[in-house]
């Protein structure tokens, strides 16, 4: 998938300057093993936008991703405690989910979905605490997914609009399928319906 592919690129390179090299191989990989589905709906909202790709379209859609990223590896990492055990991997996998999350932070710090990143990130912490639901972070992230691209494309990301993200989540579990599963589902031409119907209701 196209767009799979671009965000991907987008991600990879955003940790380029990351050293050791150790720590950049560690990230490129758990980049490169996860669904690009919040980061190509992000794409596909700045598209039925009528976003300019050339206004840092890519960019956004991977700091949706790796937000996402980092905060599924904290998840993971939560429920293994490999700490616990001695794996020395564990220490690694600790900073590789920090520095995702913080390189997901610094794509989209000067752009309308910041704030919403930041509650994303509240949202996780406080779900974790209190043992919420399974694909909790999996809606809350197609939710800032719909608003980084939307505001791309100087569109406000109404609730009709964002309920495309909540219907594409629900049910779906802890981590998503691939990012090709948008495609059969529609999930462009909905997004077009909606920002339609947005824009016939103001």
């Amino acid at each position: 998938m196209e767009e799979a592919d671009a965000v991907r690129r987008a991600a990879r390179a955003s940790v380029d300057d990351i050293e050791p090299p150790a720590l950049r191989d560690e990230l490129r990989s758990f980049i490169d093993g996860g669904s690009m589905v919040p980061g190509v709906l992000a794409v596909l909202t700045a598209r039925a936008c009528a976003a300019d790709p050339a206004e840092g379209v890519v960019e956004r859609a991977a700091g949706v991703q790796l937000i996402y990223d980092g905060l599924r590896l904290t998840r993971r990492l939560a429920r293994e405690e490999p700490w616990r055990t001695g794996d020395p991997a564990g220490d690694m996998h600790v900073l590789a989910a920090d520095v995702l999350v913080a390189r997901g932070f610094y794509l989209l710090a000067r752009t309308e979905a910041a704030s919403a990143a930041v509650e994303v990130v509240r949202a996780f912490g406080r779900d974790q605490t209190d043992g919420g639901t399974a694909d909790a972070l999996e809606v809350d992230v197609l939710d800032l997914a719909v608003v980084a691209g939307a505001t791309a494309g100087d569109v406000d990301p109404t609730p009709e609009l964002r309920s495309v993200a909540a219907d594409f989540a629900r049910g779906v579990g802890p981590e998503f399928p691939p990012a090709d599963s948008l495609a059969s589902a529609d999930a462009y031409d909905t997004l077009v319906r909606s920002v339609d119907g947005a824009v016939a209701d103001h």
